[in-house]
């Protein structure tokens, strides 16, 4: 079954995502007069603004599995950092007009890839920005290629019990609808842990309070050398 099928409700939601404005209402909600709330307090001027000079006109790429924190950690790096912030799988659900859950069952694992590598090459072309990502996005090699060329990405690497007490307690992720869960998630660490490895960056996510995450994450691209 494909994103372009025979349906007029499926070329529809095809249209809608490949429509030239696609994201124009993420940049408006996202822009710094409504999202920036100054510097956080546990964050200091001199890292943030050494973070910011080394991003430069970049897009900050947070990747990770389910439950990494990739969401949450990203919306308060922007803040910090007073750049919007972009969440790639709300942004499929607003282009898509389906839900995550929806549009795997509908369409299968491959079809969702190919439209997830779309909205991500679309959000990209202009920066700066943080994205959060879907667990699955860094590993597909075309989405892959997007991000790289597209920013700066950091790995929100978590253990599995952190993991898996952070996602078990919703039932709202396609890939773990199997019988054991828990066993699947693991697997999916075993996969993807050396793709996600090749993020330019890795933070330990943990459970600790969000700010310390984000601090680290802060002094981790202030620690990088300035893009010239």
């Amino acid at each position: 079954m494909s994103l372009r099928g025979t349906t007029s409700a499926r070329r529809h939601r095809a249209q809608t995502l490949d429509a030239s404005d696609a994201f124009a209402d993420t940049e408006n909600n996202n822009n710094r007069n409504s999202l920036m709330i100054g510097l956080m307090e546990t964050s200091s001027p001199e890292l943030v603004q050494k973070a910011r000079m080394v991003l430069g006109k970049r897009n900050l790429v947070l990747v990770g599995l389910m439950g990494a924190g990739k969401s949450a950690i990203g919306r308060l790096v922007a803040q910090a950092l007073s750049v919007p912030f972009v969440d790639s799988d709300h942004e499929i659900e607003r282009v898509s007009r389906m839900t995550i859950s929806d549009l795997f069952a509908a369409y299968g694992e491959e079809e969702f890839r190919a439209l997830e590598a779309r909205v991500m090459k679309r959000l990209l072309k202009t920066g700066p920005k943080v994205v959060s990502t879907g667990g699955g996005a860094f590993i597909n090699e075309r989405t892959r290629r997007h991000i790289k060329r597209g920013g700066l990405t950091v790995w929100l690497k978590a253990d599995l019990d952190v993991l898996w007490e952070r996602v078990n307690k919703r039932d709202t992720r396609p890939l773990l609808k199997t019988e054991n869960p828990m066993q699947t998630l693991e697997n999916l660490m075993n996969a993807r842990y050396p793709i996600y490895a090749e993020a330019d960056l890795a933070v330990h996510s943990r459970d600790v309070k969000k700010e310390v995450v984000v601090e680290e994450v802060l002094a981790a691209i202030a620690a990088c050398p300035i893009k010239k």
